[in-house]
């Protein structure tokens, strides 16, 4: 039996080829809902991917290319992705910046059901804005070992480029789910171990919690915390305590801190 079909070679010198103006529009969330696809920056963050099972579906890289985007290029193309070799004007388009990345790969978006997740600690995000904060968050959730992250309703596109960016790679090792509110709800009741929310009002020091085996952190929006429904779902409310007079900690540092506090038994 024949392995996969090799990936088409093109090579492109204008800034109006429709099929880098496609590549381009993937920088709006409305291309990415469209397409189901989104952007990775960078010859590592296309290694990363590979090595975590994810074949791009195309990679655009910068002509001349080195030794080392050779060697990619080829190994892309095996695997069936088709690769588009471009100039600096073209791939400075394409990435809307200055002294582009040498390889942005195209990729087919992976969200999981966490009915599905692993046992373990899982975070819950309720509508994050900034997508440098949701990207940090899942870059978190791999380092310190959690078993998902959960985005509840609306909230920053964890596959738009700042936010890929952000997670250093680690887009690719964390399952990520989207869910709406009632969704959720009915997921966290349903999963075994406790409901644990940050909340201003909390009266828990997250010092003392107690971890178990399965339990899910709930953190709420950067501007207002966790709305009060939600935050009546909870089974603890808990507080990091602060010291200086700045009343709250960033989306992404507070998560980071409550999430090694829960998993600090484990690490």
């Amino acid at each position: 039996m024949s392995g996969p079909r090799s990936g088409s070679v093109k090579h492109v010198t204008s800034t109006a080829n429709p099929l880098m103006k496609a590549v381009r529009a993937l920088h709006q969330r409305k291309a990415r809902v469209e397409s189901g696809l989104f952007l990775a920056e960078g010859h590592k963050l296309v290694i990363d991917a590979l090595a975590a099972g994810w074949t791009p579906t195309m990679i655009v890289a910068m002509e001349p290319a080195t030794a080392a985007v050779s060697e990619l290029a080829a190994r892309v193309r095996a695997l069936g992705a088709d690769v588009v070799f471009a100039n600096a004007a073209v791939m400075e388009k394409v990435a809307r910046r200055e002294n582009p990345q040498t390889v942005i790969g195209v990729f087919e978006q992976h969200l999981a059901d966490p009915a599905k997740m692993a046992e373990g600690t899982i975070i819950a995000l309720e509508e994050p804005r900034d997508p440098g904060n949701v990207g940090t968050i899942i870059r978190t959730a791999d380092a310190l070992g959690a078993a998902g992250v959960i985005l509840i309703g609306s909230s920053a596109d964890p596959f738009g480029v700042e936010a890929v960016r952000a997670t250093m790679g680690s887009i690719f090792h964390v399952p990520l789910a989207r869910v709406e509110r009632e969704d959720f709800v009915r997921f966290a009741a349903r999963r075994a171990g406790p409901l644990i929310g940050t909340h201003l009002a909390g009266s828990v020091d997250i010092r003392t919690v107690e971890p178990s085996g399965s339990q899910i952190l709930l953190m709420g929006t950067e501007q207002s915390g966790l709305t009060e429904e939600l935050a009546a779902r909870c089974d603890v409310l808990v507080r990091i305590p602060m010291a200086g007079k700045a009343d709250s900690f960033n989306l992404a540092i507070a998560t980071a801190i409550g999430l090694y506090e829960l998993r600090r038994p484990t690490l």
